[in-house]
């Protein structure tokens, strides 16, 4: 009787790694499986979230290798060897506060419902990452791919702006 050889993959999340085995038993992460479900379903950080499923509204936008990228889009065992960032991954890991991104689309209502927040915060964290001073113009870019059905675009621009000491022009 010959026995299947498993190979195994290593994620870094959020500056942990997780060792998972890739096959098609239950417990494993199938080749198939998206980047979205594995961080959803296995290691249980929901914030980003499954919507579209396409990669076409943002709602589960990570940061991977710094830069910002739908991850219902990418298979699981493509993402070896890169630095994967959650939401949940922003708050400071000594004293749980969160991220002053964070704190500004709280502190400003950037949201209503907050589907999407968790996409359009990690959109705008990976284009503050480059630019600290981006133009409307350029943060409209950057969260081009990302859908509010509820309509806050506008906050989310004026945030983003304050936070970084801009107005909006």
């Amino acid at each position: 009787m010959k026995t299947e050889q498993k190979s195994y993959i290593v994620l870094n999340v959020n500056g942990h790694d997780y060792k998972f085995t890739v096959g098609n038993d239950p417990q494993d992460v199938a080749p198939s499986e998206t980047l979205v479900r594995t961080l959803r379903d296995r290691l249980e950080l929901t914030a980003a979230k499954i919507s579209c499923d396409k990669g076409a509204c943002g709602a589960c936008t990570v940061i991977i290798d710094g830069e910002a990228v739908p991850s219902c889009s990418l298979l699981t065992v493509e993402c070896e060897d890169k630095k994967i960032i959650t939401l949940e991954g922003l708050e400071d890991p000594e004293t749980g506060e969160l991220d002053p991104l964070q704190q500004a689309f709280i502190d400003n209502t950037a949201f209503q419902c907050g589907y999407c927040s968790p996409g359009a915060i990690m959109v705008v964290k990976a284009l503050l990452d480059k630019n600290p001073k981006p133009t409307v113009e350029e943060l409209q870019e950057a969260l081009a791919g990302n859908y509010c059905r509820c309509g806050t675009h506008h906050q989310v621009i004026e945030t983003v702006m304050k936070f970084t000491g801009q107005e909006v022009s």
